[in-house]
This record gives C-alpha cells, structure tokens and sequence, in this order.
C-alpha cells in the first residue's frame, strides 16, 4: 500500500485546520452534545434522545428536523451560526491536525484528524469499497453546502508498518501530555483529544502520510460528497479538503460488523415461500445472539443469512449453483462475486425477491436488534448479515472493485460533535 510523495503525486496529504469546539462552559456535558453518525441514528426516537440530551447536541446540525430538504439544511445553518454567535462553539486559535483516541475494555484506538487533500478513486490515494446512493450523496450536499462545513470526520485506514515511527510516533508522544477534553459516552466509550501544532511533528506526519494510501472505512457518500463539492469549487481553496480521521490499522486494528436489511413491505412468510427450490432454510429456536452464531457457523461454508420478523430466525443458506450463475454478474472478480451481499442483492432482492432499492423498500440498519424489532413493528422482513473480513475489503478495493453499498461497518467510529470543519473559518 505504500506509495511515495503527497497527494499530488500519489499519497496522502493530511493538513492543520482550525477546530470548531465545543466551549464547555456553554453546554451541560461534552458527552451530551456528541452523537453517533448521522447513518447511525436512523429512528425518530434516536434523534430525539439525542436532541433532549443538551439544547446545543449535534445530532441537530447533523440531522436536523423541518418539513422539507431544503428547510431542514436552512435550520443547520442558521443553528450553526447562532451557536458560533453565542460562543457556544469557538474556532481553535491556531491550525492544528488532532490526535483523538476512543478507549472502552481492552478496546484502544488512536489516530490523526485533519483536513485532506481530495482525490478521485481513479488517482489511488483514497480506495473506496462501497458504491453509494445517489439521493443520500445530493442531501449530504446540500447540508455541507448550506452550512459550509463538515460536521463530522470520515473514518479513513491505512497500514503502517506496525512501529512507533512517523505518524503514529507523532501520536504516541502526544498522548503522553494533558488532552484538550476527555469525557465519556453513553455507551461506555472514552474519547480523548490532543492538538499538534508543532511545526517539526507535523511535518513528521506530512513525510509518513505521503507514503501511504487509504481505504475509506466508514463515509464513502460523505467522501462522494466531498468530490461533489469540489467540483462546484475549482479554485483551490478550503473546498479541496474533506474532513477525516485517518486510523493505521497495522497498529489500531478496527472491528468490522456488517450492515443489516430491513425488507420493509416483504412479510417473512413471503419471503421463505420464494426461496423454495433456491436456497435452504432451517428455522432456528433460541435468542438472537444464538441465532447470529449459528449465521456465523454456516458463512464459513458459503453465503448465508439469517431472515427474522415474524417471531422466528430462518437461517438461509446452500444457494443453487445455477441459480447464482443466472444471477450474479460475471464481470466482476471472484471475491467479489461471492460475497453476501453480493447475492443478497443479485439473487435475492433484485431476482427471488424482487424488492426495489429505494428508501421505501429497504432501510439499512447497524444494529441486529433494531433491525429484527422494526421488522416485526412494520411485518416486513430483516435479513442479517455475517461481517466481511477486512483484508477482503482491502483487496477489491486495491482492484478498483467496489462492493454492493452498505456492505460493512468499520468501527469504532469517532463521536459526531467533538471537532468540527468550518469552511469559512478554514
């Protein structure tokens, strides 16, 4: 993965911002004003938890609430402003890139947040694996437009060499002073930030990163739209940078989940009628975390998946090989051909099950519980996912290949509120 020189000529360029902050003495906690991503906190109750969390939570720039598009991103901007007006969020005083580490368990994960130079995929810098939708890339635009800012970090990886050289060197000896703000989520996470201001440890950064290439692991429609934007801009200016927290996953190795289907207008009655002939089904007694074992057990021999709404779990497997060779396209490598969710949606929703990918056909959920507990409030289907490895990621995307959408869930991922990118402060 390595590759020589700064973005212009094939590697990463990582740059100092000025952090917009939260100043705590505005708000109750720093915790009460973080939220997940805004792809996370997908239901209405989510969002309000989190809005009456703190007046001035996040989750209201990120997602905020109005009749229309339009008016929704009208909302974010002008709570951007008033908050900045306030004091309730203040630039930092100088550029700085931060180091931000997410501690809970046995689990520590460190890396660097900053401003970085964009690329398109054709240019190898930046690998995306996942292919996006198009109406989820126009909205996100038009929030970042609108608010002229980027309100929460991409989730970037590349692979070291497993030392305390370069950038991570830079970040270990950062760590061992007092952090800028530490607090605690509600999920039990800590997060840590640092600022790195120092001319010679950032250009110690500069020298590694512009070795390296990354593959996008959580934010391929805010990346989308970071290009999008770009595009409408073409003077060099702020508009050519994105923000991103970039992890070295030789040294911080994420956790990869998968992403789950909820088939909202497809009763699981329907659904198993369908598979008859082209897959097997068992149904499964027990508990969900029993469920998604015996989902694991079966992936190590092929596809599988685990289909849940109507009080049960219906492990699918055994796919017809001839039925996949109708149905997957053939111009695509091997690994990729085969992955879940490829046949999830070559074979199964587009040809067995014929739902379409829309907004109203299918929502895409992280958590498994959630997906199974609005499949049976909305009597459709939830079809569950084993996690692909990482390493197969990394290989499509080396290829240029990308994967079906929503195919994985890297993580953990940063906490939406600690640092913010105003384009015009930038």
């Amino acid at each position: 993965m390595n590759t020589t020189g700064s973005a212009a000529n094939g590697g990463l360029h990582l740059t100092p911002f000025r952090g917009l902050r939260y100043v705590p003495e505005r708000v109750g906690s720093l915790a009460a004003v973080t939220s997940p991503p805004y792809d996370v906190v997908v239901r209405p109750d989510g969002v309000h938890h989190l809005q009456s969390a703190d007046p001035h939570n996040i989750v209201r720039l990120i997602l905020p609430q109005a009749p229309t598009s339009e008016a929704r991103h009208r909302r974010a901007a002008d709570t951007l402003r008033a908050w900045l007006s306030d004091g309730v969020l203040a630039p930092d005083a100088e550029p700085a890139l931060y180091v931000y580490e997410q501690r809970k368990g046995d689990l520590l994960q460190r890396g660097l947040i900053g401003a970085l130079e964009l690329t398109t995929p054709a240019e190898g810098v930046v690998l995306p694996h996942e292919d996006v939708i198009p109406h989820v890339v126009e909205d996100r635009a038009s929030l970042m437009r609108t608010t002229a800012a980027n309100l929460d970090p991409l989730l970037l990886t590349y692979r070291g060499n497993g030392t305390a050289t370069g950038a991570t060197a830079v970040i270990e000896r950062t760590v061992r002073r007092a952090p800028l703000l530490s607090t605690t989520t509600e999920d039990g996470m800590s997060h840590r930030l640092w600022s790195v201001t120092d001319p010679a440890a950032l250009a110690e950064v500069a020298d590694d990163l512009g070795r390296h290439q990354a593959l996008i692991a959580d934010g391929h429609h805010r990346w989308a739209t970071y290009l999008r934007l770009r595009e409408e801009h073409p003077t060099p200016g702020p508009w050519n940078y994105g923000l991103v927290l970039l992890i070295d996953t030789a040294r911080y190795p994420l956790q990869v989940r998968a992403i789950h289907r909820l088939l909202n207008h497809l009763p699981v009655a329907d659904a198993l009628t369908a598979l008859a002939g082209g897959f097997r089904v068992r149904a499964l007694d027990g508990p969900l975390p029993t469920a998604l074992d015996a989902l694991a057990g079966a992936a190590v021999d092929g596809n599988a998946f685990l289909l849940a709404g109507d009080g049960r779990f219906h492990l699918v497997d055994g796919p017809d090989p001839d039925l996949l060779a109708r149905t997957v396209p053939r111009d695509r490598p091997e690994a990729w051909r085969s992955l879940d969710a490829t046949v999830l949606h070559a074979t199964l929703i587009d040809h067995v099950w014929r739902v379409p990918d829309t907004p109203e056909g299918i929502t895409y959920i992280h958590d498994a519980e959630a997906a199974v507990a609005q499949a049976v409030r909305r009597g459709g289907t939830a079809v569950l996912m084993h996690p692909v490895r990482e390493d197969v990621v990394r290989d499509l995307a080396r290829q240029g290949v990308t994967m079906p959408r929503k195919s994985t869930s890297f993580g953990p991922k940063p906490a939406t509120g600690l640092v913010l990118r105003s384009l015009e402060v930038d």
